[in-house]
């Protein structure tokens, strides 16, 4: 299994105002669902913020989220493992296959795969 790309993902009531303070900084909105936005740097597509009102289809927001090659194995190895998993594994409307996981300090993982 690879890690694509890790992105913290931060509570906010303020999206809109977020993205024009962090565009001061230099990024851009690559994504916005209204409830999640995320912002990248146009140099390194990689470099990404989210900001997330609450997640619509979760029952916690997650703190951040790993985008992996194959989420199914991280499922599996996480089951495996024992980890807590706090939302299953499935396909969102808008595109991932995705399932939250907490990790040993208590923090809500996110972890998913692009279809």
């Amino acid at each position: 299994m690879t890690v694509r790309r890790v992105v913290p993902n931060v509570h906010s009531e303020a999206v809109e105002e977020n993205r024009e303070f962090y565009g001061l900084l230099g990024f851009e909105e690559v994504m916005n669902h209204g409830w999640i936005m995320t912002l990248a740097s146009p140099a390194e597509e990689k470099a990404q913020i989210s900001f997330m009102s609450a997640d619509r289809t979760a029952p916690v927001n997650p703190d951040v989220s790993v985008e992996v090659d194959d989420v199914d194995a991280a499922y599996a190895a996480m089951r495996e493992r024992g980890a807590e998993i706090v939302h299953p594994l499935q396909d969102e409307e808008w595109g991932v296959r995705r399932f939250f996981v907490r990790d040993p300090d208590g923090r809500v993982i996110n972890v998913l795969a692009h279809r």
